[in-house]
């Protein structure tokens, strides 16, 4: 009886467990992103260039970007589905539309292994940025963002916590903008739509201001 009991535990356990997210190989990843043209928004190692004038298109950095971050988000633009958690975007929905689920892991595995560049941060801008990047608001229940994406937003990938560091401050603001108006729906358990809500816009570019400036 002990030992089927044993087994019967054991059994649920491997059941219940999580599956471990297995990766994908970077080689393969560094050819799927010259043959899809990766290199024509995101740079050839993921560094994208900064945005020639203001109101043009800002292409994330992707380099050193957590592995398991870089393939949800693929597959969330795959989906091009915002009410089933995907994120909707014609160019990258077109783009993920057409590449397999080994091809969305390789190409992780590729841009995560590359070396993240930084840029620096506007004077200006610094003080309310490291005060809601570091302490948050308590007041109006604004979390600092270092509690989760670490004091130089290096990231957590196990948590799934995004790098930040050295993002392009537009892009950090537009993304922020998105979740605080709910046009970006797939962080987790809706935590960041709940802080960018609370957020003034005065505070969202702050914050966005000092991410592009940290290095890890």
């Amino acid at each position: 009886m002990r030992h089927l009991i044993a087994v019967l535990i054991s059994t649920s356990a491997l059941i219940v467990a999580p599956v471990a997210y297995a990766g994908g190989d970077a080689a393969k990843g560094k050819t799927v992103a010259l043959e899809k043209g990766c290199a024509g928004c995101h740079g050839v190692d993921g560094n994208s260039p900064a945005p020639a004038t203001p109101e043009a298109p800002v292409w994330p950095r992707i380099a050193g970007q957590g592995e398991q971050y870089l393939a949800k988000q693929l597959r969330a633009f795959r989906g091009n589905n915002m009410e089933k958690g995907g994120r909707v975007d014609p160019t990258m929905a077109g783009f993920a539309s057409s590449l397999t689920d080994d091809q969305i892991d390789d190409l992780s595995a590729y841009f995560a292994s590359q070396k993240a560049k930084t840029s620096e941060s506007k004077n200006e801008e610094i003080k309310l940025g490291l005060q809601i990047f570091r302490g948050g608001d308590k007041t109006r229940g604004v979390p600092s963002c270092m509690g989760c994406h670490g004091p130089t937003g290096a990231g957590n990938p196990a948590s799934g916590y995004p790098r930040l560091a050295g993002q392009w401050a537009a892009y950090t603001e537009a993304q922020l903008l998105n979740f605080k108006s709910e046009v970006r729906v797939n962080d987790q358990n809706k935590m960041m739509q709940d802080i960018a809500s609370k957020m003034t816009r005065a505070e969202i570019k702050a914050v966005s201001n000092v991410i592009q400036g940290l290095h890890d």
